[in-house]
């Protein structure tokens, strides 16, 4: 039966997001094609329909999990408290197989192909680039390291928060990173942050 080009997108679409969730859970190594295409509802024979190797399938599922990015934040009165609160909050922490790609396979990526780099080096551009766009004082050099320090600040505490086993830690951590990168740059005393 022949299967038409908007069930073939759909299908790509699912072993994508099957993938990226999986890859996320589990890790590179921990996952194969087999269980990837089980998770989408289809055979392992149909994958070289959709993909010539896994390593095509990684990069293209971190390129997907990256593009379903929340960018709220951005639309807020004060982005980098808004950041902060979505990004450390509990439940992102919880929910590594939807969550951020960065921490759950940051350091994975390092061993996998030059594509699956490119993808995420392009992806935290973007994202330095955006952040530093809406900080309200400093030079553009300035924003940017700013911009630099705060991504890295967040996916390490995320990583930290996600790592320990002490929940009351692990809150500590969120609430510690929330504080620290959210907290206004404009002289304002330090405050608990709240989710947008």
């Amino acid at each position: 039966m022949k299967v038409s080009r908007e069930q073939v997108a759909e299908n790509r679409k699912r072993i994508l997001k099957s993938a990226s969730n999986l890859f996320r859970e589990k890790g590179f190594e921990s996952v194969g094609v087999d269980a990837v295409m089980k998770a989408a509802g289809m055979t392992h024979g149909a994958f070289y329909g959709y993909f010539s190797s896994k390593q095509e399938l990684i990069g293209e599922a971190c390129a997907h999990g990256l593009a379903g990015a929340d960018n709220s934040w951005t639309a807020a009165s004060d982005p980098l408290s808004a950041l902060a609160g979505l990004y450390l909050a509990a439940d992102h922490c919880a929910d590594v197989g939807d969550g951020c790609l960065f921490p759950a396979l940051g350091s994975e990526v390092v061993r996998q192909s030059p594509d699956a780099r490119r993808v995420l080096t392009d992806a935290l551009r973007a994202r330095v680039d955006t952040l530093a766009s809406l900080l309200p004082a400093g030079s553009p050099a300035a924003k940017r390291e700013q911009a630099i320090a705060t991504w890295a600040g967040l996916i390490g505490a995320l990583v930290l928060a996600r790592v320990v086993d002490d929940p009351a830690l692990r809150r500590e951590i969120l609430t510690a990173g929330k504080a620290v990168f959210g907290a206004s740059r404009r002289g304002k005393p330090k405050k608990k942050l709240q989710r947008p």
